[in-house]
């Protein structure tokens, strides 16, 4: 995004400010797409909700063709209410209340259980058309934080390999019939050789399963975790090298163990929004303490990762006067150590530690990059600091797609608040 574009921006919507750009989402989703379906024409992506659920952005991936990922109850009816046909919804929750799994039920969407455990109490409810299981192939990675590592001894998702048998034993003896296999082990990782690495771990447990207990997997689910690059010098995930060296092994292995027709599906987040999103956000205090801080209405309220994570997002400086119209460049192009704040009463609200950027002054913008998954899902209203605004580009004109939150939506759920 332009300065220019930056600065007309927040002009007319405030900030803090979400913008996305809608031609960047389709790119990263045709990409992908056209990167495993060339070479396994029976492939699916399944966009992983949770990483931005505004429905002006799902509504984009759907148009490309994506089906939807959904974690919870309300994802699931996000997806409802855009119309997606069940059969490319994919209901993967984990720690399942009662009434998740009657409205997985009730969605007839792809089934997938976190563990064996859940499946008496769905089956309380009801019978599934097809129901997958998520294994924990002992194989975690992240490029982001250990958190983000999803398999392995620590994680808390999946059921571990070596009892992967007993709960598909299960299930048939229970009378299902259909059948698919899921595994998600890490997240925003950059190394292609990683995923043919899991892939292969996950055929070599499942494939002696299904000649054992005669199923014909309908579905193979390898996850997501597609990395894009944060830092300065990170090298993009070479998605190519990906697809090819993960439908290798399938090929092989599909073949070895007589899974004939299975499907291939991914559930990405990030790599189809992640690059496509920044935040605006306004310097309002410039503190000199101990150490230098630059204090903005971007903070860990509106931006959780780098307090939650430490992660690391670029930040581009839009230099403007009286914070609204830009006079020409300043006399000087100084560079200076400063650290970045939120307005949360909070020591932790300092996201940006120590970081170079051009000499900041009151009125000037900052632009977030890589913000467009797990930024503002993740935002809350702290200090009654409120959510802010989301914007969608269409070939660089704006289109507001969620106001920001003002005094009377945060009072809006309660009881005992009168007006006036």
């Amino acid at each position: 995004m332009k300065n220019d574009l930056a600065k007309t921006l927040a002009k007319k919507y405030g900030t803090p400010l979400y913008v996305y750009d809608a031609e960047r989402i389709r790119e990263n989703y045709r990409r992908l797409h056209k990167a495993f379906s060339t070479r396994w024409p029976d492939f699916q992506i399944f966009y992983a909700v949770k990483s931005n659920s505004n429905p002006a952005v799902v509504q984009i991936l759907l148009q490309e063709g994506a089906g939807c990922d959904c974690a919870s109850e309300n994802e699931l009816k996000l997806a409802m209410r855009l119309r997606v046909p069940a059969e490319k919804i994919l209901f993967s929750g984990n720690m399942l209340a009662d009434a998740d799994l009657k409205a997985g039920l009730e969605s007839k969407a792809l089934f997938n259980l976190d563990d064996t455990s859940l499946l008496p109490r769905l089956l309380k409810f009801g019978r599934p058309e097809v129901l997958s299981f998520r294994i924990n192939p002992a194989i975690g990675k992240s490029n982001v934080h250990e958190s983000d590592e999803l398999a392995g001894a620590k994680a808390k998702f999946g059921i571990p390999w070596e009892k992967a048998e007993a709960a598909y034993a299960l299930a048939k003896e229970k009378g299902l019939k259909r059948f698919g296999v899921h595994m998600m082990t890490g997240s925003c990782v950059t190394d292609p050789a990683y995923f043919a690495k899991i892939s292969e771990k996950l055929l070599n447990c499942v494939g002696p399963i299904g000649k054992k207990l005669k199923i014909d997997f309908e579905f193979i689910n390898i996850g997501g975790g597609f990395g894009i690059p944060y830092q300065p010098n990170e090298k993009p995930l070479d998605i190519e090298k990906t697809a090819s060296l993960v439908v290798e092994i399938f090929k092989k292995k599909t073949k070895e163990f007589g899974l004939s027709e299975v499907k291939l599906f991914v559930e990405p987040g990030r790599y189809l929004v992640g690059d496509a999103g920044c935040l605006v956000g306004r310097v309002h205090a410039i503190k000199e303490s101990y150490k230098k801080f630059v204090g903005t209405d971007v903070g860990m309220n509106i931006l959780a990762r780098p307090v939650l994570y430490g992660a690391y997002h670029g930040i581009r400086v839009v230099k403007c006067s009286n914070g609204t119209t830009d006079h020409g460049p300043r006399t000087t192009d100084l560079v200076e150590t400063v650290t970045v704040t939120g307005q949360a009463c909070e020591n932790a609200d300092a996201w940006a530690k120590d970081r170079k950027l051009p000499k900041l002054e009151v009125g000037d913008l900052i632009v977030v990059e890589n913000a467009g998954a797990y930024g503002y899902v993740m935002s809350y209203p702290y200090n009654g600091r409120l959510r802010a605004a989301e914007v969608l580009l269409e070939k660089n004109q704006p289109k507001l797609i969620r106001k920001r939150e003002a005094f009377e939506d945060w009072m809006s759920g309660t009881t005992l608040f009168q007006k006036g």
